[in-house]
């Protein structure tokens, strides 16, 4: 591609069927001619970073390729990057939709669906703490609605001072929504969980830590999982499809 270079991969993902992912060769590709990302408020340092595999992100995908799935419900993905867990998750069966703010971020789901034989899966734009003058920009079909779960990988990477990402969270979570966010242990998980209590959401954590085996990298981090809704303290039980 003009400007950056791809590499084709098999993906192993716990509990799912291998997929074929294209990614961006490294962390050194950079291509912003245009200058959108820049107005997007992408910096060439983060650029690349959408078009990258990180382990939370396999951590995700797997914990949905296990999942019991539900009748009915919405799936959200925010921060997608490559989407490994929507194209899981779209696999089995589910009603999921990917969202992320890179300008080419849908250009490498298409790709990626092209690859592993998918039907379309739908994508939105989603950006938490956009610059003021895109708010609301016609030429992109920003995620509305509101859904049952929202997932996401390795997002607190920044400190939020202005809680853009609880509240864009807040802004699309049904009353009775779970968020399912898999971090690895980044400093900022205090100051998001106080936000995301303003939100209304209740907090549990589970560790993911686990030790390199001859098919799995180590992994330390551990899975954020915020209840909405008074359900008296038990988490709602999935209706499983046939």
């Amino acid at each position: 591609m003009p400007g950056y270079h791809t590499k084709q991969e098999s993906i192993a993902v716990a509990g799912a069927d291998h997929l074929l992912i294209r990614s961006l060769l490294d962390r050194q590709q950079f291509a912003d001619p245009l200058g959108e990302a820049e107005r997007l408020g992408i910096s060439s340092a983060s650029w690349p970073l959408f078009g990258l595999l990180w382990p939370s992100g396999a951590q995700l995908a797997a914990r949905m390729a296990s999942r019991t799935l539900c009748q009915g419900e919405r799936i959200l993905e925010i921060g997608c990057g490559l989407a490994l867990a929507s194209l899981v998750t779209h696999r089995r069966g589910s009603d999921v939709t990917a969202s992320d703010c890179h300008p080419l971020t849908a250009a490498f789901l298409l790709e990626n669906l092209r690859l592993n034989e998918l039907p379309p899966l739908k994508y939105l734009h989603g950006h938490w703490g956009a610059p003021e003058a895109l708010v609301g920009d016609p030429v992109r079909a920003c995620v509305t609605g509101l859904f049952d779960l929202i997932i996401g990988s390795d997002l607190l990477y920044e400190r939020d001072a202005h809680a853009d990402l609880a509240g864009f969270i807040g802004l699309h979570a049904s009353d009775q929504s779970q968020v399912w966010i898999v971090d690895p242990d980044r400093g900022n998980r205090p100051a998001f969980h106080r936000q995301m209590a303003a939100q209304g959401f209740r907090l549990h954590e589970e560790r993911l830590d686990q030790l390199a085996t001859a098919h799995t990298l180590a992994y330390k981090g551990r899975l954020l999982s915020y209840q909405r809704g008074d359900l008296g303290g038990a988490p709602p039980q999935p209706v499983a499809l046939a």
